[in-house]
């Protein structure tokens, strides 16, 4: 039985611009059906990669390919076979929204694609907007008609290049059901997002980057035993805790007081030396180690 042929591939990727290095030897697959995150701060080379798989730049060296078909020499099936919802607010300010649909259909070669660009709108909540000029939508309407435009060919491999950058509650929720349905029906999903609760709930597997190399490349769930920090928040009925922890316990803007520690004998040892003191715990909460903390710790060690 052959193996599937991944929905991205990305070989030995180097891109330089002029003397900034953006990517140094990038290495990655993503299964077909797959829901994968890619992460790293700013400057690490998400958007660069982004790019190149959407054909808007060349890398210097390397090969990226799009279910099999390379984005340089095989680029009309490529781009075809993807949908990029980009980080920019990029609209046409002479259409409307049904009108940028069919418009964006017709760049695929799509006819009476009206059906599915009526579900797509419904899904968005764009179907109250569908007759207003895109110049009249507020910033998250703009945000979801980009997200409208990127399905409207049924793309195998969707990107998501900070799709929910400083839009609503109501709309991340109707975004992340939406592609999460479309994810269970077979697409496969790339997101960049720097929330990174939104990566460890939704991608299966989670790619690194700082500056321009892949630091860290796994399921979520190995990644998430990658770091044994714990934390455990306190408020407390005292202004100041024992000097011996002072350097060790922060106390927040929330008036909370937040205590990091990698065994439980250091947590032990606190609350002695806090009743000891006098100091009353009035509330303890423990937090287990989320992909925020892993994240920070790969990107502190790398």
């Amino acid at each position: 039985m052959s193996q599937a042929i991944p929905a991205i591939r990305v070989n030995a990727l180097h891109k330089h611009f002029q003397a900034t290095q953006a990517l140094n030897g990038v290495s990655l697959e993503v299964e077909q059906g797959a829901f994968f995150g890619l992460l790293g701060p700013n400057g690490a080379g998400k958007t660069t990669l982004i790019s190149i798989l959407a054909g808007l730049t060349r890398a210097s060296s390397g090969t990226a390919s799009i279910m099999g078909h390379d984005v340089v020499r095989d680029y009309r099936q490529a781009r075809r076979a993807l949908g990029v919802v980009p980080q920019e607010l990029v609209y046409d300010p002479f259409f409307n929204v049904r009108e940028t649909l069919r418009l964006q259909s017709g760049f695929f070669g799509l006819r009476h694609n009206d059906g599915w660009i009526d579900e797509i709108m419904h899904h968005l909540d764009l179907t109250p907007h569908a007759d207003k000029n895109t110049q009249s939508l507020s910033g998250g309407m703009k945000r979801r008609l980009l997200v409208a435009q990127a399905l409207v060919h049924k793309p195998p491999v969707i990107v998501l290049d900070e799709p929910t950058a400083g839009v609503d509650v109501d709309l991340r929720r109707s975004l992340w059901a939406f592609i999460s349905r479309l994810n269970r029906e077979g697409h496969t999903i790339l997101l960049t997002t720097h929330y990174l609760e939104e990566a460890e709930a939704l991608c299966g597997r989670i790619a690194m980057l700082k500056a321009g190399r892949v630091v860290a490349l796994d399921a979520t769930k190995n990644l998430l035993k990658l770091t044994n920090e714990h934390c455990a928040q306190f408020r407390l009925d005292a202004e100041s805790v024992p000097a011996l922890w002072q350097t060790r316990v922060v106390h927040g803007e929330d008036g909370n007081w937040r205590f990091n520690f990698s065994e439980y004998a250091d947590l032990e040892a606190l609350l002695a030396d806090l009743r000891g003191a006098g100091v009353r715990v009035l509330e303890m909460r423990l937090q287990e180690p989320d992909l925020e903390d892993v994240f920070t710790d790969i990107m502190k060690r790398t």
